[in-house]
């Protein structure tokens, strides 16, 4: 089998391997890595995974995505996550399901790509002979994953932006507590899309990028995508019947975990409707039901690494849609960055809206489906998991028929204030984790400009 080449969004790059894209993280042309063309699995190889490991599912699905040869580090990857069947499934209701992402060292969803992607960056780095500063922006979770995943590598220096006093302080001290010389935390002065702004421009930035070695591991990068399709791949078939498929909704963001949901459907993983799940910052469900995209002021909400105005991910889905349209794609990009805005040409929603729906979840229901999931089952569940099944609940209501899916994304520990005001139940954090607010923390508050964000950075980490 050749090795799967990759192309950008935006038309300007083709033909890189699996190595380029993964070191890359983002286009030269500002663009997003997505495959020239997709890879499947036989429907023989599908009824085997039927039950497989999570380890198994993965060592069956990656190499279609980074090459036979390459080391996928599956056997060990992810080690260090509490449960044995690493993301399991929970039954909620006669065809309602949790599937918990909440097991890894830092409880959140983004530990599941990032476990994964700690080795395989210095893996890349070490056969390429080079060094690497990856700056992250994070609504709260990324940043704590990525310095787990990459705190004392060699080669590997990561700087880490978050927006200071609008994540939980749980969620902070999982980024501030870990001491290891190739990690920095920047607070920003701003929102989410002022972090994720600040890390676009530095790669746009050419010379800075040589000064420091730049790369990402956001969900702009294509390998988190990947090693989020396995847990579809693996629940999917888990819970299909006769051929039927299965329906997911998501908590929503910058859209790679629900993206992850579509490659897996293209694997030929019984994925059926895909639900986009958001709170106030609804962004996705006014572009699903209008056409227009157009972001908004960043809303403060109880599930914050959900208040996010643009989602980058989209990005894909557009260009996938639109039958890998390029120039528009492109166009779209610039009048969101000139114009503050766009509408998504009618034949291209069409298209999207066949595969996914979109359900804005405020407030006061988020924290009614906290506090109705705790009285009827006795489990405390985060904001953002109550987001995901409160759209579940709409889109049943909608029609949607089998199994739906709902991705528990985060621990309910993570935002202890938002549950016990919705519960009366404070929710405690597991064992491993128990001494995190006797750690100390590590970050440097700093202004959202660029230049200031570029002189720290310069100031540790030049090369």
């Amino acid at each position: 089998m050749p090795d799967m080449r990759y192309r950008s969004t935006r038309g300007g790059v083709t033909g890189q391997s699996f190595a380029d894209v993964l070191l890359a993280g983002l286009a030269p042309d500002g663009g997003l890595f997505v495959p020239e063309t997709y890879p499947s699995l036989s429907p023989a190889r599908l009824e085997d995974l039927a039950g497989a490991s999570f380890a198994d599912a993965a060592a069956a699905v990656l190499p279609l995505f980074i090459g036979q040869d390459t080391p996928h580090f599956a056997d060990t990857a992810w080690d260090r996550f509490a449960h044995p069947a690493t993301t399991p499934l929970v039954q909620m209701g006669a065809d309602d399901f949790l599937l918990e992402l909440v097991h890894g060292p830092t409880l959140a969803f983004k530990d599941v790509a990032m476990q994964w992607l700690g080795p395989m960056f210095s893996d890349g780095l070490a056969k390429a002979g080079r060094q690497m500063t990856i700056v992250c922006a994070t609504s709260g979770d990324t940043g704590g994953a990525a310095v787990e995943a990459m705190a004392g590598r060699q080669a590997t220096r990561l700087c880490v932006l978050h927006p200071e006093n609008r994540i939980s302080e749980v969620q902070r001290r999982f980024m501030t507590t870990v001491a290891a010389d190739n990690v920095m935390n920047l607070a920003v002065r701003g929102t989410f899309d002022d972090c994720q702004s600040l890390v676009k421009a530095m790669f746009a930035d050419e010379t800075f990028r040589h000064q420091v070695g730049l790369g990402a591991v956001n969900s702009i990068n294509w390998a988190r995508i990947i090693a989020q399709t396995i847990y579809y791949v693996t629940s999917s078939l888990t819970l299909s019947r006769q051929g039927g498929v299965v329906h997911y909704a998501v908590p929503t963001g910058n859209f790679g975990d629900i993206l992850a949901g579509w490659v897996a459907k293209r694997l030929g993983a019984p994925v059926g409707h895909l639900i986009v799940a958001t709170n106030e910052n609804d962004i996705l469900t006014r572009c699903l039901s209008t056409g227009s995209y157009r972001p908004d002021r960043v809303v403060e909400t109880q599930s914050p690494s959900m208040d996010i105005q643009v989602s980058s991910n989209f990005e894909r889905l557009l260009f996938e849609a639109s039958g890998g349209d390029a120039d528009l794609v492109r166009h779209l990009m610039h009048q969101l960055k000139t114009e503050g805005g766009f509408d998504v040409p009618t034949q291209v929603l069409s298209t999207i809206t066949e595969e996914f729906s979109a359900y804005r979840v405020d407030e006061e229901a988020t924290a009614d489906k906290m506090a109705t999931v705790f009285a009827q089952s006795g489990r405390l569940i985060d904001p953002h998991t109550a987001i995901g099944l409160a759209a579940a609940e709409r889109g049943r209501q909608a029609g949607l028929q089998g199994p739906i899916v709902t991705l528990s994304t985060a621990h309910a520990a993570k935002f202890p204030a938002a549950v016990e005001a919705a519960t009366g139940v404070a929710p405690t954090l597991p064992p491993h984790v128990r001494d995190l607010f006797g750690r100390p923390e590590h970050m440097i508050s700093v202004d959202a400009e660029l230049e200031a964000v570029k002189g720290q950075i310069l100031h540790s980490f030049a090369l």
